[in-house]
């Protein structure tokens, strides 16, 4: 029996992407998964993949995220997993034609909705004593990339700097948190490029599948072992 049977996950962005690919990965071990997102629409069909529950929320909405988050816990009495995986960029990604209203939206639910997801999981686990938490970032968290463009990377920044300050406050409580750094991978947010990706360029990208793939074997790691920062790119992308 995988030590995932059972375990209660809540992934944002479940609804495609790199969402989807961890919700499959860990429903696949047996976890109760709970898929949320803002298409209604497009979490049920996700969820007919993978035996999902669907929970549609906006997470840069703090009331919304709450009662997601309080409604999981009285139907199931725990979330084991939190998955931050939702995100969003815009193809005018050049400061020079940057809007601020895209630069605020990619904040809100880059930056704001991991922290409002985190703000609301959090208080059950530290009563538990144990907790995992996959915040899903980028390497344009970790090295500014011109094709990232100004408010993606300043949103990842932050949602960087939010697992990391939180794993090393958390860890005391037995609260696990895991930043995961994916370079260039095959989902939907490519159709945000400024430029159209090759379907033979998309072939050699990171698939969904192999991020979940990582976030199983590290959520099934024992409780005493904490891996901080999981980096994943194509063999083709630098990293330097």
């Amino acid at each position: 029996m995988s030590s995932l049977s059972g375990k209660i996950a809540l992934v944002t962005g479940g609804g495609s992407g790199i969402g989807l690919g961890v919700a499959q990965a860990l429903a696949a071990e047996g976890a109760k998964v709970i898929i949320a997102g803002r298409n209604a629409a497009k979490l049920e069909v996700a969820a007919a993949t993978c035996g999902a529950e669907v929970a549609a929320c906006d997470i840069s909405d703090r009331d919304a995220s709450a009662a997601v988050v309080a409604d999981i816990i009285s139907r199931h009495g725990q979330i084991d997993l939190l998955v931050n995986s939702a995100g969003v960029n815009i193809a005018k990604r050049k400061m020079a034609e940057l809007d601020p209203a895209d630069f605020d939206k990619l904040i809100a639910i880059n930056t704001t909705g991991f922290y409002n997801m985190l703000h609301h999981v959090l208080p059950g686990m530290r009563e538990r004593g144990d907790g995992h938490i996959f915040n899903v970032s980028s390497i344009a968290g970790k090295r500014a990339l011109p094709l990232a463009g100004a408010a993606y990377a300043a949103s990842k920044f932050a949602a960087t700097a939010l697992g990391t300050e939180i794993g090393l406050e958390e860890a005391p409580n037995g609260i696990r948190i895991t930043n995961v750094y994916p370079g260039e991978v095959n989902t939907p947010l490519l159709d945000d490029r400024p430029v159209p990706v090759p379907d033979d360029v998309k072939a050699k990208m990171v698939h969904p599948e192999d991020i979940g793939a990582m976030v199983v074997a590290v959520a099934q790691l024992p409780a005493h072992v904490s891996v901080p920062e999981l980096i994943i790119k194509p063999l083709y992308q630098e990293y330097l």
